[in-house]
């Protein structure tokens, strides 16, 4: 495709001989903004080039290829390639019998075949290759002899290599660069730059980039986001997690790393940006989790003039928009529970609802039990006992370590009990009743509900682990949870209040004048987006007026309202009504879609972050520090 700028007219009607260095700069910048607006409306060939007449040694070229050394990916080349001269650069994955090198770079593997004639420095070269190491290979595709194709991408074909360059040795590596070799997750962590060269790795982090580029079209283009960076050197605030303190140069002073961007993006609404966005870096100092880690990225939104059930159609809208097609069609709206249908029926408030297994109401069965913890918990306010049946739990004669397992943690304030064992059990007055809602070969776990809730998950994992078919791993169940309490007890001091949430959070408007009489009975305008039993997203209608923060900072949460003057001040200065969510990484380890990330313990295992700091460059921060001594004294 050649592009020719568009001829500007002198008064004659006729293209000057002479065109003046500012005109040609115009239009040179004209035909540079056309034909950036072509390129990305147009799904060009992997090579197809486009060249322009203003810059003629210029080639643009589309595709993974372009502007590098190789003409193709190891993962692209197919029959239909037979006959061209390629060129390829990658690792070598390993060698077959001095007779073939397996390529391999981000998109997959390819066949080299070396020539038996070749001359004797190629074939030495390529026979004296060691796993892992960086060549490159020119030569010319032709199919496989026909019985020895398979079932890779490319394994109709195989490049005859004519010239190989080696970019770089690879000297003895700690594991192999196979999906099948097992590595322990610290050997992982530890050589995180050779973890990442596996197919599933790099998978994880161009499938992440594709959803990412997909949000940001969606927010953008369709509904008008505005993309802002928001500072990471902040100060610290009262609620949420812990954060990480960052030392200045004045004395005692200390800027904070944001847990998340939510006070900038509320003070966005207040500048009138309208809708806001921002994929942003979010630090909190609290253990790390398989799904938690220190530092993480989430989407950020924050909208006003909007309602909790405008947010949640803008999400449902985005994730349909940037889900992978193969994965298969999002039905929206999604299921929606309030917070007490969960508790109530799954026994947690981000509920897995793949299976079924829902929880039992048995309190009317045990109102006369004798039965100490089950009494105790009928006798307190909204008390109930609930049971989870597991189908086909009774067919396993071994104890279930499950309910071993509960009745530790919750001070053996659980029993376990199948039809065939009723009447041996600490409840045969009630064993006719029980039996009524108990189907053939079940078993029945009576307790109180936040135990249940873990409980039915861990039957399904133990069910699933003798091969009784629970959950189905390619399904993907979206739920809503709405209506959260505005406020929780502390678990320090049961009498003070802390915000289930954030303190920023607006409550149900029917429930506002509870606020000032009876904060624990106030619900949230919060709402969390749940996927197959974990938080993916959360978020919140914000309290915009001044007033309405300052009471709950000060008289409901006890913290000092000082702290937020500068967003007390901002929402006294015309607040229109605004929320958002954040939407995070999540999977059954948030390292896997992670580039780099951190130990259980916070720490980088490949560069041993956090270091020590000395003495020297701590001084300007007016920091000393004091080192624990092995007696449990104070050193320095």
């Amino acid at each position: 495709m050649r592009l020719h700028a568009d001829p500007t007219p002198n008064s004659r009607g006729q293209q000057s001989d002479h065109t003046s260095l500012k005109d040609a700069s115009y239009r040179l910048e004209r035909q540079q903004h056309w034909l950036v607006s072509k390129i990305r409306g147009l799904d060009f060939p992997a090579y197809q080039s486009v060249t322009c007449d203003l810059c003629p040694k210029s080639i643009l070229r589309s595709g993974p290829s372009s502007l590098s050394f190789r003409s193709h990916t190891c993962g692209e080349l197919r029959s239909d390639d037979a006959g061209k001269k390629v060129t390829l650069c990658g690792w070598v994955q390993y060698l077959r019998q001095d007779l073939f090198v397996i390529l391999r770079d981000f998109s997959g593997l390819t066949q080299i075949l070396i020539p038996q004639e070749s001359p004797s420095t190629l074939k030495a070269t390529l026979c004296n290759l060691t796993p892992e190491s960086v060549i490159k290979v020119t030569g010319t595709v032709r199919n496989r002899p026909v019985g020895q194709e398979n079932k890779m991408p490319t394994g109709e074909i195989e490049v005859l290599a004519e010239n190989v360059e080696v970019f770089n040795v690879c000297q003895k590596l700690p594991f192999e660069i196979k999906d099948f070799v097992k590595k322990s997750e610290s050997l992982r962590m530890q050589y995180r730059y050779l973890d990442l060269r596996s197919s599933q790795m790099q998978k994880n982090l161009r499938l992440r980039s594709q959803l990412v580029m997909k949000m940001r079209e969606y927010l953008c283009n369709v509904h008008g986001f505005v993309d802002v960076e928001t500072p990471t050197l902040f100060k610290r605030t009262p609620g949420g997690a812990k954060e990480f303190v960052v030392p200045s140069r004045e004395p005692g002073l200390f800027y904070s790393l944001p847990q998340s961007p939510q006070q900038f993006k509320q003070l966005l609404m207040v500048a009138g940006v309208d809708r806001y966005f921002q994929i942003a870096r979010c630090y909190r100092d609290e253990g790390s989790k398989p799904d938690r880690q220190p530092e993480f990225t989430q989407v950020d939104i924050e909208m006003s003039f909007v309602d909790q059930a405008g947010i949640m159609s803008l999400v449902e809208g985005l994730l349909q928009y940037s889900w992978p097609a193969e994965r298969g069609p999002l039905k929206a709206p999604f299921q929606t529970l309030t917070y007490e249908e969960a508790m109530r029926d799954y026994g947690v408030d981000k509920p897995d609802t793949r299976f079924n297994m829902k929880l039992i109401d048995l309190s009317q069965i045990f109102l006369s039990t004798e039965i100490e913890f089950l009494q105790s918990a009928l006798g307190q306010p909204g008390g109930s006992v609930r049971a989870v049946c597991v189908p086909s739990g009774a067919v396993r004669t071994e104890p279930f370590p499950v309910a071993e397992n509960a009745e530790n943690v919750e001070q053996k304030m659980c029993f376990c009990a199948t039809r065939e064992a009723w009447f041996e059990s600490a409840v045969k007055q009630r064993s006719t009743e029980l039996i009524q809602t108990l189907p053939s070969s079940d078993s029945l776990f009576c307790s109180q509900c936040p135990l249940l809730g873990h409980l039915r998950l861990q039957c399904a994992k133990l069910l699933e682990s003798h091969g009784v078919v629970v959950r189905d791993p390619s399904a993907f169940h979206f739920l809503w949870v709405v209506d959260f309490p505005l406020f929780l007890p502390k678990e320090d001091d049961p009498e003070e209040l802390e915000s289930a949430h954030h303190p920023f959070t607006a409550p149900v408007p029917e429930d506002t004048r509870l606020l000032y009489t009876d904060p624990h009975k106030v619900r949230g305008q919060h709402y969390d987006l749940v996927l197959n039993g974990c938080e993916i997203g959360g978020g919140s209608i914000r309290i915009h007026k001044a007033s309405e923060q300052f009471y709950v900072l000060k008289n409901v949460l006890k913290e000092d309202p000082g702290l937020l003057s500068h967003l007390l001040e901002a929402l006294d200065s015309g607040a229109p009504p605004h929320g958002g969510i954040a939407l995070g990484d999540r999977a059954p380890s948030i390292r896997d879609v992670i580039a780099f990330p951190k130990s259980f313990r916070g720490h980088d295992l490949m560069s041993r972050a956090p270091d020590l700091v000395s003495e020297e460059d701590l001084k300007c921060y007016h920091i000393s520090v004091k080192m624990p001594t092995e007696q449990g004294r104070e050193g320095k």
